[in-house]
């Protein structure tokens, strides 16, 4: 009999004298610290792993009104992830993902990094991704309100780039595992550039984010937001489930309390980090590749989405920073602002992506 291949391997763990996790080859890259976390956070077993995606796999039968486009063990375990093994629920988000792809074609016809309006909102920061992940292991995503020009992009386009670019990212298991943290800075954002955020849109976004996407958010951070946007709560609140009222914090002005929720080290200057400022165009660059360009139109297609191609690490490198104006309130590294009277209640969790 031949060796048996690694990835079947028991391996020890660094967590204690004895222990021990089986992988599987859907487990393979993964670190064994993040193996045991999946273990203990989301119930994962590699022993009946593909017992779990295959039970999720039989459930389709069972909604025939619903094309399931792709149904492969390390796609659906991704939802087994996102919804901590538990198969149902695997299932019913499976089972949504499609649908709103379905009610909503108009969003995913042209679903790639090159469609002009996703282009458009991708040069535009929107969003943005730090290449440094935070202390749990998530990776953290910026959107820098201010810079929405209406003229420029639709909010359809600015959600897509969004959707798009977890797609991208989920295809790494370890995010799968560890998620996401988001952080708005509302910095500048008008009153008039709120009222386009209607309840209609609002809801699309919760629907393609909340209810219909795998992934796991362990925070949406709130930061400088004015009066007004505290009122769009009773817009979303009838769209959010209970659980996810637990992790939108309101900041304020309080970096404070943004710091004791992720630290310094892994924040740009905007929010009060060590870290440089925010180039605005870094993940462009990645999505679109070393042909990138925010002046001429872009033709090669470097993303499908059902099908990642990761991009290497050096197209930052290889690319010049792009100029985009910072509507934020810039934050001189090391510093905090320091809570005002009255601010606690800001820090309260008040939403949350599910």
């Amino acid at each position: 009999m031949g060796s048996i291949p690694y990835f079947l391997k028991y391996q020890k763990l660094s967590i204690g004298k004895g222990d021990f996790v089986r992988m599987t080859h859907l487990q393979a890259g993964l670190s064994p610290e993040t193996i045991e976390k999946a273990r203990l956070e989301l119930n994962e077993n590699p022993d009946i792993l593909h017992q779990d995606i295959q039970q999720v796999r039989d459930m389709i039968i069972t909604r025939p009104d619903i094309g399931f486009l792709r149904t492969d063990d390390a796609f659906i375990l991704r939802f087994l992830r996102a919804r901590k093994f538990h198969q149902t629920d695997a299932f019913r988000l499976l089972a949504q993902y499609f649908q709103y792809r379905q009610l909503n074609l108009d969003m995913f016809k042209n679903f790639k990094a090159d469609d002009p309006g996703i282009k458009r909102a991708l040069i535009d920061g929107f969003p943005g991704v730090l290449e440094k992940r935070d202390h749990y292991g998530r990776k953290i995503l910026l959107l820098f309100a201010a810079n929405w020009d209406q003229s420029r992009n639709s909010f359809t386009d600015i959600l897509r780039a969004i959707l798009l670019s977890l797609e991208v990212l989920i295809e790494d298991p370890e995010l799968q595992i560890n998620g996401f943290i988001l952080i708005i800075d509302w910095s500048n954002f008008s009153f008039k550039q709120a009222s386009k955020l209607t309840p209609s849109i609002l809801k699309l976004a919760i629907e393609g984010l909340q209810d219909s996407f795998p992934a796991r958010f362990g925070g949406v951070h709130f930061v400088n937001q004015p009066w007004y946007i505290h009122a769009l709560y009773t817009l979303i609140k009838p769209f959010l489930k209970d659980k996810t009222r637990k992790r939108i914090f309101l900041h304020g002005n309080n970096l404070n309390s943004l710091h004791q929720l992720i630290h310094p080290e892994f924040l740009p200057s905007e929010f009060g980090g060590t870290l440089p400022p925010y180039d605005m165009g870094t993940w462009a660059r990645t999505l679109l590749g070393p042909d990138y360009s925010d002046e001429n139109d872009y033709t090669h297609t470097s993303y499908n989405a059902m099908h990642v191609k990761h991009t290497s690490s050096n197209l930052e490198r290889e690319c010049s920073p792009k100029p985009m104006k910072r509507s934020q309130s810039v934050v001189e590294a090391g510093t905090l602002k320091h809570e005002e009277k009255g601010e606690n209640e800001n820090t309260q969790p008040l939403l949350a992506l599910d």
